[in-house]
């Protein structure tokens, strides 16, 4: 979290982890294209050998204002490849929340599992992160037809059921933004607990 006094907005950072091509990038493309212009940065892409790193920030209006200052949320993707792991360290950097997106093919179980452990151990190094920080398994790619059963993604990746989930297919937006919102959620009780405001009413 950041406080911009002087644009009077606190800035909450969400990145988007898993293993390459697994939809980051075109998760992070749907949010862009349906937030309206006048409440969104411009998208900056920074190419690496295999995959883009995106991000942009947005003021979402149906959030209320905490401490008297707009939400504004800032959403980046890391390289998936694991051989990037210094790139992804520094994206990582700062995160208030993570968003796990995993491939549902059968076959890239390992890679998604192999992805996890990467971040699991970047944030186990990492001082910033004394206390766990707020994470959603974005299952995605749904629709295809080599797809492993949720049940089965859950039992490799989440399997105490700690962190929620969602079923998501990000090339056509599935569930893309309540996965968002269920992420945001407790990221906006940690701000207003470090700001002492309270919850609104309702």
């Amino acid at each position: 979290m950041f406080i911009d006094e002087k644009a009077g907005e606190i800035n909450v950072k969400v990145v988007y982890h898993g293993p390459g091509l697994g939809g980051k990038t075109s998760c992070l493309q749907y949010v862009f294209n349906k937030t309206r212009p006048y409440v969104r940065s411009q998208m900056v892409s920074v190419a690496s050998e295999t995959e883009r790193s995106l991000f942009f920030s947005f003021l979402p209006l149906t959030l209320p204002a905490i401490a008297g200052r707009r939400v504004r949320v800032w959403l980046f993707t890391v390289p998936g490849p694991v051989f990037y792991d210094s790139s992804r360290r520094l994206i990582l950097k700062g995160a208030d929340a993570v968003m796990f997106v995993a491939d549902s093919q059968e076959e890239r179980l390992e890679a998604n599992v192999e992805s996890l452990e990467s971040l699991e151990n970047m944030l186990a190094t990492n001082l910033a992160y004394r206390q766990p920080i707020p994470r959603v398994f974005s299952y995605n790619k749904r629709d295809l037809p080599n797809a492993a059963p949720v049940a089965e993604l859950e039992a490799a990746l989440n399997p105490c059921g700690v962190h929620p989930s969602a079923a998501t297919i990000a090339a056509h937006g599935v569930g893309v933004f309540e996965a968002l919102k269920t992420l945001i959620r407790p990221v906006l009780v940690v701000v207003r607990r470090e700001l002492g405001d309270a919850e609104p009413a309702g």
